[in-house]
């Protein structure tokens, strides 16, 4: 079984070594597409032991994968970015869990997916309550990686497999950091116009073009696309529509406004049913209860006890990184969150044993509160 590395990069000097020295031990080559940088990378990819090629760029990331995929002759080929780092695992169990892939799909009839743990900071930060600072966050996301040598990709920018192959999640994860460097959704956004130009009714592209403006702050024009993946079928399986529509939640949030947040409840009460399983989904509601209160106190009171049952609901859900949740919504930021809200009710002795459980999973904030009681 040959397994091979397929990138492409640009002016990736900041992360490529890290990137390949991480996935150099589960693969037999490392091919690396150069895309015109200006930089050391192309350097530090034959340091590390790649196989350097040269693509024009054609305003198309699919075009570039495609080229770079042409250049593998691999059984299966392992798609990572620069700013992406595989996590210790072993070569051997990898080939076992392919091997029972087969079995199961077939040959070449399925795909492997890989866990990463995306870290962000917002400028606010939308997962606690009662602090305004910057905070590093974690977002763990299935993606399709590990592709049958035959697979290629489609679409302008946020390029996904041109297959309708099923997707197993394999056991290999990895750590990103590409949403810490400034830039990137300026960027995303010219090639995110041009493709939804092309192509006006993919609704992953909505999405896209929703977080993409969220990402800067243009919240009233990100609406326009929220708005519209909700009403295409909030209710179906893809994954991106069921972060679109806490996304959506946020901003709703952030615009604040009497009308938004009537907006905000009226998407809860819809979503519920399908998402109230989900820890992210009652943190958010949650945060939302709060704020709704606060909007107008007589006129939603009777909201209140929400607050309390909506993290309680988090902490019994608890962790599910594999169904693409933000770290902490099923313990240390609900129990954190819990806490303020016994503290700011008078309940110190139930404030401290939320501080407690989240100062026990080394959140630092909860930390500091405990000090202060």
């Amino acid at each position: 079984m040959k397994i091979n590395l397929v990138m492409i990069v640009k002016d990736e000097e900041r992360s490529l070594k890290r990137c390949l020295l991480a996935a150099r031990p589960f693969v037999d080559e490392m091919i690396v597409v150069d895309t015109g940088s200006t930089d050391d990378t192309k350097k530090i990819a034959r340091e590390a032991g790649a196989k350097v090629y040269d693509f024009v760029w054609v305003r198309d990331f699919s075009a570039a994968r495609n080229y770079a995929l042409g250049k593998s002759d691999a059984d299966w080929n392992l798609v990572l970015d620069a700013d992406e780092y595989l996590r210790p695992f072993s070569r051997k169990q990898l080939e076992e869990v392919l091997g029972k892939g087969d079995r199961r799909y077939g040959l070449n009839g399925w795909m492997g997916a890989v866990l990463r743990f995306d870290s962000y900071r917002d400028a606010v930060d939308e997962s606690r309550e009662g602090v305004g600072e910057a905070e590093l966050c974690v977002h763990s996301a299935l993606l399709p990686r590990v592709l049958p040598g035959f697979v290629r990709y489609r679409g302008r920018i946020h390029e996904q497999p041109d297959c309708e192959l099923p997707c197993m999640l394999l056991p290999l994860e990895a750590d990103h950091d590409g949403y810490l460097v400034e830039g990137k959704s300026e960027r995303n956004l010219t090639y995110l116009r041009e493709a939804v130009a092309e192509e006006p009714e993919n609704s992953y592209y909505w999405y896209q073009m929703a977080v993409t403006l969220r990402e800067l702050k243009q919240w009233e024009e990100s609406l326009i696309w929220f708005r519209r993946l909700w009403k295409a079928g909030a209710d179906a399986a893809e994954s991106y529509r069921t972060d679109g529509i806490l996304r959506y939640l946020y901003t709703l949030m952030d615009l604040g406004t009497s009308g938004y947040l009537e907006e905000a409840k009226d998407v809860i009460d819809t979503a519920r049913p399908f998402l109230e399983n989900r820890s992210d989904f009652c943190f958010v509601c949650g945060l939302f209860y709060m704020k709704l209160v606060l909007s107008d106190v007589a006129r939603y009171l009777s909201y209140l006890p929400r607050i309390e049952a909506s993290y309680l609901a988090c902490l019994e859900i608890g962790e599910h990184p594999e169904a693409e949740t933000v770290a902490g919504t099923g313990s240390f930021k609900a129990a954190y969150n819990l806490g303020v809200w016994y503290e700011l009710s008078g309940r110190p002795l139930e404030a401290k044993r939320y501080y407690g459980q989240a100062a026990g999973d080394g959140y630092k904030p909860a930390e500091e509160r405990l000090k202060n009681l």
